[in-house]
This record gives C-alpha cells, sequence and structure tokens, in this order.
C-alpha cells in the first residue's frame, strides 16, 4: 500500500473518532458552555498518553454504571446499557472494552463542571510512560504505574549502584524516535498512539494535506477558544495568577533537588520535611506526583550528607567511623557521576527532548532503593562507634535482597579494615592502637605490673562485634595478654611462629573482603595464635619459674601436707605457744622453724622453697595463746604471683589457721589419750577412783573418735581429693586463665567443704565446732589438774604402805593407830573433796560435750554439701546421738 493510501486510511480513522466525540459530548450536555468545555477536555485527554494505572474490570465498571443509573431513577437507561454491553461483548471488535468504558464512565460524570484550560507540552510529551487519569478539580488522580519498554536507550548501572550513565550508551537516534514534538497549545496536540497510524505512532511527522479536515486540530482548537472565551469566562479568573510550567524547566529544578539545592520552583518544606512544588504553580496532580517522588532522592542524599558533614567534623568518632564515612562518600561520588550524565541529558533534551520525567522515573529507581538503605543506614548508626557500629551493620547485611546485601558487604569491608587492624596488632605483637576506645578489648590505666594479667586488660562488651563469639573474644583477648605478660612480667621476647600468618585475611584473589576478614578464617588464625602463645607461656611457668614446685610447697606447708614436718614442729613449739601471744618472739620461733625444717624431711626440697617459708604473726587479742596468733607463711614474687597473689594467699592463711587448730586438737587428743592409758595403769586399783576413771575413758573415746574422724575427712575427703582435681586441670590446662580459674575453684571447694565460706548454715556449724574443740582444750586442763592430784595421792599412799614394810621388816608394829587413822581420814577426805570435786567438774563437762555434739551433728546433717552430711553419719554411725536429735532433723544414713 502507498503512503498516500495509508494517509488517508489515519484520516477516515481520525474524523470517526472526532465526530464520535462530538456526538457524545451533545449527548451528555445541554447548553453550549458546557459543550465545549466538555469538548476540550475530551481533546486534552485523547491528545495525551494518559492512561489509567490499571483498568478494573469489565463487569465492575458494568456494575457501576448501572447502579450510577438506578441512583438517577433512569431504570430504562440502564435495561438498554445492559443490552448494549451484551452485545458489544458478543462482537470481538473492540479490544480494549475496559479501557473504552472506563472512558465514557469518566466522560460521563456529570458531578462537576468541567473548566477549559490549556494544556503545556508538559502533560503531552511524556512517551513510553502511563501515568494516572486525569482528575477534575476536587477529585483525586489514579495511581501512576511505570510502562517502560526496552529500547535502544538505556542507563548502565556501576557495581556500586547508585549508577552512573554515559551518554555514548543512549542512542540518540532512538531518543529522538521515541520523543512527540507537542506544542503547548491544544490546537497543536497530535492524535493518541491509541488511534494514530503506524507512522504516527512511530514518530515521524504526517504531511498537512493527511490531516482531516472535518476535525482538523487546528480548527477544532479555535473554536474550542473561542467557545471557551464565552462561556467559561466566569472561570477565567481562576487561573490569573496561576503559573505554568514546562517540564525542561521542572527537569531542571529536580537535578538541582537531586544534588540538595532548592530550584526555582520546588523548594524545601520544613513542615512537610520534603521537597514540594511551588503552590502558585499549576502541574496536573499525576505530574506533581512525579516531582515529588524524583525529589525524594533529593531528601535521601541531603540526609547522607548532613550524616557526612556532622561526624566528620567529632574528632571521637573513631576511625572505624571516619572509614563509614568514607563508604557513604564513595556511594554518594557514584551518585555524582549520575546527576552529571542526568545534567547532560537535561541539556542534550532541550533540543531532541530525551529526557523526560518518566524516563527519569525509570532511571532513577535504581539510585533511589540504594539511597534509600543508606538513610536507613545512616538512622540506625547514627549514635554507634567502633565495634558497636560494625555490629550494626553486620545486622543489615543478613537482608534476603543480594542487591543489598552486596551494597552492605562492600561498606563492611571498608568499615572492618580499621578493626581487622588492630586485631592483627594485638594477637600477634600484643599491642593495643585504641586511641577512640572502638576495639573490644579495653585497657586499664595505672595498673600495677603485678596485677597486669588480672586487671590491666579485659572485654569491651559494647565494641564486641556480634559476629565475634564470647568464646572467641576471650581467646583473643587472651592471645594479647600472653604476650605482654611474656614480654614485660617474664622478659621473654621469643618470636613466636605465628607471626608469620600477619597476611592471613588476603583471600585468593589478593584481596581483604570482609568476609576473608570474619568467619572460618579469623576463628583459624585465632586458634593457631591462641595455642602457640598459650602454649609457650605455660613452658615459661612450668620450666623457668617453676610454677608446679610452689603449687607444691604451699600444699605441704600451708595446707600441712608435710606429716613429718607439722608433727616435729608442734612438738618444738608446744612450750612457746602455750604461753600468752604477747610474749612471743618472732626471731625465736624463726629458729625454732628452721630446726622443724632440718630435723624432718623438709630438709630436702629445694633452697627456693625453703627460704619462702617464713612465719608470721597474727594480731593478738586479749587472753589469746601462742596457737592463736601463729601461722606460716610463703613468699611468692615474680611472674607466679599472678595466680598467687594477697587474695589468694589470704585464702591460704585462713585455711591453714583452721588446719592448724584441728591439727592441734588432735595433738592435744593424742596426748590426752597417752597420759590417760600411763596413769590408768597406776590408779585404777586406787579404791574410789574407777568411777571417775571410767567417764574420763568415756569423754576420752568420744573425742578420740570424733577427731579422728574430723581429721580423715579433712586429709582425706578434702585436701587430698582436691588436690588430685588440681593437678588435672593444671596438667590439661590451655592458658594461664584456665590455671588460675583452677587454682581458685580448688581453694574455694577446699573452703566450702571446711565450712569456711560465707554461708550462714557454715557460719553456724563453724562456731559450734569451736566450741568443741575449746571444750576438748578444757577437758585436757582439767584431766591434767586431776591426775596431778591423783598422782600425789598415789605418792602418799606409796610412802605410807612403804614405811609399813619397812618396819615390819625390822620387826616393829608397821604403824600405830594414830597413824592409821589418820591415813584413813586423809584418804577418805581425798576421795570425798578432790576426787569428788573433780567428778562434778567431769560431769559438767561432759554433758556440756554431749550437747555441743549434738548440736554440731543436727547443724551438720542438714548441711547442703553431701561430704559433710556424711561425716554426720560417720560421728554417729551406732545412732547414739540420734536419740536427742529433733524429729524434722535428717540424720543421713549409711545406703
Amino acid at each position: 500500500m502507498s503512503s498516500h493510501g495509508t494517509v488517508a486510511s489515519g484520516s477516515l480513522k481520525e474524523r470517526s473518532i472526532s465526530e464520535l466525540l462530538l456526538s457524545l459530548c451533545a449527548f451528555y450536555t445541554k447548553n453550549e458552555g458546557r459543550f465545549s468545555s466538555l469538548y476540550a477536555h475530551a481533546l486534552n485527554i485523547l491528545g495525551s498518553h494518559i492512561a489509567s494505572a490499571a483498568f478494573p474490570d469489565e463487569l465492575a465498571l458494568s456494575e457501576r454504571i448501572q447502579k450510577r443509573l438506578a441512583r438517577q431513577h433512569r431504570e430504562s437507561d440502564a435495561m438498554k446499557f445492559i443490552e448494549l454491553h451484551q452485545r458489544l461483548s458478543r462482537q470481538n471488535v473492540i479490544q480494549k472494552r475496559s479501557a473504552v468504558i472506563y472512558f465514557l464512565l469518566t466522560l460521563g460524570d456529570d458531578q462537576q463542571m468541567y473548566q477549559p484550560f490549556q494544556q503545556d507540552s508538559l502533560f503531552l510529551n511524556m512517551p513510553g510512560l502511563a501515568s494516572s487519569t486525569w482528575s477534575l478539580p476536587g477529585q483525586s488522580s489514579s495511581a501512576s504505574r511505570l510502562e517502560e519498554k526496552p529500547s535502544a536507550s538505556r542507563i548502565t548501572l556501576s557495581s556500586s549502584g547508585i549508577g552512573s550513565m554515559s551518554s555514548k550508551e543512549i542512542s540518540s537516534s532512538t531518543l529522538l524516535r521515541e520523543a512527540h514534538s507537542n506544542s503547548v497549545l491544544v490546537a497543536h496536540t497530535p492524535m493518541p498512539q491509541y488511534f494514530s497510524t503506524p507512522a504516527a505512532s512511530s514518530g515521524t511527522n504526517q504531511p498537512s494535506h493527511a490531516r482531516p479536515s472535518a476535525a482538523d486540530p487546528k480548527n477544532l482548537s479555535a473554536e474550542v477558544k473561542s467557545d471557551s472565551s464565552n462561556a467559561g469566562e466566569p472561570n477565567s479568573t481562576a487561573f490569573a495568577s496561576v503559573e505554568h510550567i514546562s517540564e525542561a524547566n521542572l527537569l531542571r529544578d529536580i537535578l538541582f533537588v537531586f544534588q540538595g539545592i532548592e530550584g526555582k520552583w520546588m523548594h524545601y518544606s520544613q513542615k512537610e520535611d520534603a521537597y514540594r512544588i511551588d503552590e502558585k504553580c499549576f502541574v496536573s496532580p499525576s505530574v506533581k506526583d512525579l516531582c515529588h517522588k524524583l525529589a525524594e532522592l533529593g531528601w535521601l542524599y541531603n540526609k547522607v550528607q548532613k550524616f557526612i558533614d556532622t561526624r566528620s567534623r567529632d574528632e571521637a568518632y573513631g576511625l572505624v567511623g571516619q572509614s563509614f564515612l568514607a563508604a557513604l562518600t564513595s556511594e554518594l561520588t557514584e551518585y555524582y557521576r549520575l546527576v552529571a550524565v542526568l545534567e547532560a541529558q537535561q541539556l542534550d533534551s532541550s533540543r531532541s527532548g530525551t529526557l523526560t520525567l518518566k524516563r527519569l522515573v525509570v532511571w532513577t529507581q535504581d539510585p533511589l532503593h540504594r539511597l534509600k538503605f543508606l538513610g536507613v543506614l545512616v538512622d540506625g548508626c547514627k549514635r554507634l562507634k567502633g565495634g558497636a557500629l560494625v555490629s550494626a551493620l553486620y545486622a543489615y547485611s543478613r537482608h534476603g535482597d543480594p542487591y543489598l546485601k552486596a551494597l552492605v558487604n562492600s561498606i563492611l569491608t571498608q568499615v572492618y579494615k580499621p578493626l581487622n587492624k588492630m586485631l592483627n596488632s594485638w594477637i600477634f605483637d600484643g599491642e593495643l592502637v585504641d586511641h577512640f576506645v572502638e576495639f573490644f578489648i579495653a585497657s586499664g590505666a595505672n595498673v600495677a605490673q603485678e596485677k597486669l594479667w588480672k586487671s590491666k586488660y579485659s572485654l569491651h562488651s559494647p565494641m564486641l562485634p556480634s559476629f565475634v563469639t564470647k568464646e572467641l573474644a576471650q581467646k583473643i583477648l587472651i592471645i594479647g595478654k600472653s604476650i605482654n605478660f611474656l614480654h614485660q612480667r617474664c622478659h621473654d621476647h621469643t618470636q613466636l611462629h605465628v607471626a608469620s600468618m600477619k597476611q592471613w585475611y588476603i583471600n585468593e584473589k589478593g584481596e581483604a573482603t570482609f568476609s576473608s576478614m570474619t568467619g572460618p578464617s579469623l576463628v583459624k588464625v585465632v586458634d593457631v595464635a591462641y595455642q602457640e602463645t598459650s602454649k609457650h607461656l605455660l613452658h615459661v611457668l612450668h620450666n623457668k619459674y617453676n610454677f608446679t614446685k610452689h603449687l607444691k610447697a604451699l600444699r605441704r606447708y600451708l595446707l600441712l601436707g608435710q606429716g613429718d614436718f607439722i608433727r616435729h614442729l608442734m612438738d618444738l613449739l608446744d612450750p612457746d605457744l602455750s604461753k600468752p601471744a604477747t610474749s612471743l618472739y618472732l626471731h625465736n620461733l624463726t629458729g625454732v622453724l628452721e630446726s622443724a625444717i632440718r630435723a624432718t624431711n623438709a630438709q630436702f626440697d629445694d633452697q627456693d622453697i625453703l627460704t619462702r617459708l617464713d612465719v608470721k604473726l597474727l594480731e593478738a587479742s586479749q587472753g589469746d595463746k601462742g596457737w592463736d596468733v601463729f601461722s606460716l607463711h610463703y613468699h611468692v614474687d615474680g611472674p607466679i604471683e599472678t595466680v598467687f597473689d594477697e587474695e589468694v594467699m589470704a585464702k591460704y592463711l585462713r585455711v591453714f589457721n583452721f588446719l592448724w587448730r584441728a591439727k592441734r586438737i588432735e595433738y592435744y587428743v593424742a596426748n590426752i589419750w597417752r597420759e590417760m592409758m600411763c596413769n590408768f595403769r597406776t590408779l585404777h586399783k586406787t579404791e574410789g577412783l574407777q568411777s571417775i576413771l571410767h567417764r574420763c575413758q568415756i569423754m576420752t573415746s568420744t573425742m578420740v573418735h570424733f577427731i579422728s574422724q574430723l581429721q580423715y575427712y579433712i586429709t582425706f575427703e578434702v585436701m587430698e581429693c582436691c588436690w588430685a582435681s588440681l593437678e588435672k586441670q593444671v596438667q590439661e590446662a590451655e592458658d594461664l586463665d584456665q590455671i588460675i580459674v583452677a587454682h581458685n575453684d580448688f581453694l574455694k571447694r577446699i573452703a566450702a567443704q571446711c565450712l569456711l565460706d560465707d554461708s550462714n548454715d557454715s557460719k553456724e556449724i563453724l562456731v559450734d565446732l569451736r566450741q568443741l574443740f575449746n571444750l576438748i582444750l578444757e577437758f585436757q586442763q582439767k584431766l591434767s589438774v586431776f591426775f596431778t592430784d591423783c598422782l600425789k595421792d598415789a605418792a602418799l599412799r606409796q610412802a605410807f604402805d612403804a614405811q609399813l614394810q619397812k618396819r615390819t621388816l625390822k620387826g616393829e608394829w608397821g604403824t600405830s593407830s594414830k597413824e592409821l587413822d589418820a591415813e584413813e581420814e586423809r584418804r577418805t577426805q581425798f576421795i570425798v573433796t578432790c576426787v569428788g570435786y573433780h567428778e562434778r567438774r567431769f560431769i559438767v563437762l561432759q554433758e556440756a560435750y554431749e550437747e555441743m555434739l549434738k548440736e554440731f551433728l543436727k547443724r551438720l546433717g542438714q548441711h547442703r554439701e553431701q561430704r559433710l552430711q556424711f561425716l554426720c553419719f560417720r560421728l554417729d554411725f551406732n545412732e547414739h546421738y540420734q536419740q536427742t536429735v529433733p524429729s524434722n532433723t535428717t540424720v543421713p544414713k549409711m545406703p
């Protein structure tokens, strides 16, 4: 077909559409003024590229029209519409019936008077974009949607995601073919693409002779102008002060807004916190929505840039924070490139029309999405720094969108580098370079060398990144502490093999990414460094500073593990320690200590250990004996002082005092039993002493049983079991912290099982135990006095019998009646007064001892420590004391 035939065919279509439009407007209007206004508005709609974002369902539209006709009491018209719609549905003449019916519904809405107005080319020149349907004054427009078709004109996004655009990548010829040269006046409005010929839809200008004369836009425009000037005169003042803006001017303003600068017609609203078009300017609602949507990009840019400007002036923001700002600046640099390309396109658009609002919306979708996410990052990280900032960014990296995940990972790679540098300095050199308190390891100021391990360095939990577990952070802390401890306390500067792994975070491509600086690679290098540094530190402590030997020395001397030494020391010290505490002299006791060392197996210990052993006298109270203030002390210095610090040595002293007191009672009970056995042979045949001697034997046996069971419990169930556990833990320890924890746990277990902890139950039982010890000491003193008196009486009896025998051998009377009566009187008086007095004292003492022992067993059976409950069973194995124990007291039974 020739071009002339094609044009003629197009003219026929245009004529039929114009006639149909005229007939429709004439049908819905009764006066000429309203006809002209309605016809001009319909012509503007057809001459634009505006369509509904999503046409309602055809059936829904039909029901809507029927309901409207019914509300207007036009039932006949409703029936006629149903009939026509059914006939139309049976024919496939019109493909987009929903669009046509929706157009008719909108055109037939007579609720408002349509006002004639001229359309700027801004509303007509929108190729490839279907915006919302035009709204009447007072009506809201439909939601817009983009229908940008792929063409040779496209934007190539950069790796950063903000996007950069080169003018070389945009085909000028394609953009020109897509552009439409529409004029400002309605008379110059071309036919819409829906009804144009293929030549018209492709953007090619038609010859003037091919345009239809019956519906020539120029003629129609002239008619509309004349009608609107007459019929629409009352409304003409409404637009007298309205300024119409061209699309090119709006584009220029939007590009300014992209850079955070107010334009001529677009200004920042403090009230709405957004960029808005000046109210004095007239644009359609759909275009206004487009402009406001595009202006969001500038608002986001301002938000990010303001954060960068504010934080860059904060000197305390730290290296991690500055890296975050640098990453944001890098993203904005890519954004600047996009704006520069858009400005170049805008300059070319003034001649070719390649840049439009709708194209701009399409091209800025990815940058808008990216800037929105950067704004979210800024809001979430505005008050954070250091490791906390990295944790917050890492939380955003767990996004399901791979595009956003890649963005956060690229930012994290830059932000984490300062922390990674600090980490490397710490685990390889033991240096903590953290001037802005950003690292998760903190260093204490003015800490003594003796407290370097325990107090100098610690974890700073608020700065601990979320991807670093507490266990991993503890290992990292120990690595640096071990290196510093070796350098400063052990004076060991051995170069460890782990230093060769300083470039561990470089991946196979030779890059340092966030994933290569964290995750399994970080765990691996920390494990290697932890094992090597800790192993070397323990080797130095065990071999160079004899940690194990000092630990065993404390066990032998302060925990009374060297039995022969302790026994001999008590024998030597008994005369001195039985004196008042104020009469003791430290140099005398030190001499006795040295004598005990030379006389026992302690002499074979290392000289370094023996020189550290010394005597220490506690502060004496009124009435204290030497036994109450005497104690042994072990001097500790050097690196091992980290384990045996002042607090630990105070615990040793407390345990020593308890063990020393118990050992003293055992020593005195042994003396009681020995004295009892020796004197019993002499006195058991003495008339009148059998009862009291039997009582003393019972009391002695009870005390021997009590103290022997108590010593067995302390020596074997407490000391030996705890010591065996400590030795095992020390051998299996991987670092110094584990040794310290094991040793502290060792002392804690001893304290709990020896009633030395701070619980109320233990304190009450310990008070009862000390009362029992005091009663045993009192019994020993009274028994000594009793035996002294008995031995004096035995000596007098022996002297009388010897004199009697001597006289008998000489052949004389052995004694006179007077002497015999006097001797009998003396013996009777001794039994009645002296023995009776001692027996009453023993009875009172025995009752007090038994009552205290019963109370002790009662509380011991209720203690939470299971070993103490079994001690209670052994002390009352035959249930001798159970008869007087209250029914609510549980005495453990042997299973």
